[in-house]
C-alpha cells in the first residue's frame, strides 16, 4: 500500500508534468484486473498473438515494437488507442 494520503493534494501534484497517456497509465497500472490479465498474457508465447490482440483490445493499448524489438527484456512499451 501506497504510505502517501490519497486525499493529499501533494500526493497528486507529480501528475501536473505528465502526459494524458501518462496520466492515464498511472491508474490503469493499479487495476487488478489489468495487472491480473497482464501477468497471465506474459506467461504466453509470444505466437499466441490471438490472446494478445485480445488482452489490447480489452484495454485499449497498442504495443508499437514488435517482436525482435531492440528494447531492453521486460521493458514494456504502452500506447493508449486514440478514440476515433
Amino acid at each position: 500500500m501506497p504510505s502517501t494520503d490519497w486525499r493529499s493534494p501533494a500526493a497528486y501534484a507529480h501528475t501536473k508534468g505528465i502526459s494524458a497517456a501518462g496520466f492515464a497509465w498511472e491508474y490503469l497500472r493499479r487495476d487488478e484486473d489489468y495487472r491480473r490479465d497482464f501477468h497471465r498474457v506474459r506467461r504466453l508465447s509470444r505466437l499466441n498473438s490471438g490472446a494478445q490482440a485480445a488482452f489490447s483490445e480489452r484495454w485499449g493499448l497498442r504495443f508499437p515494437d514488435g517482436p525482435g524489438s531492440l528494447r531492453r527484456p521486460g521493458c514494456a512499451v504502452l500506447d493508449a488507442i486514440s478514440a476515433a
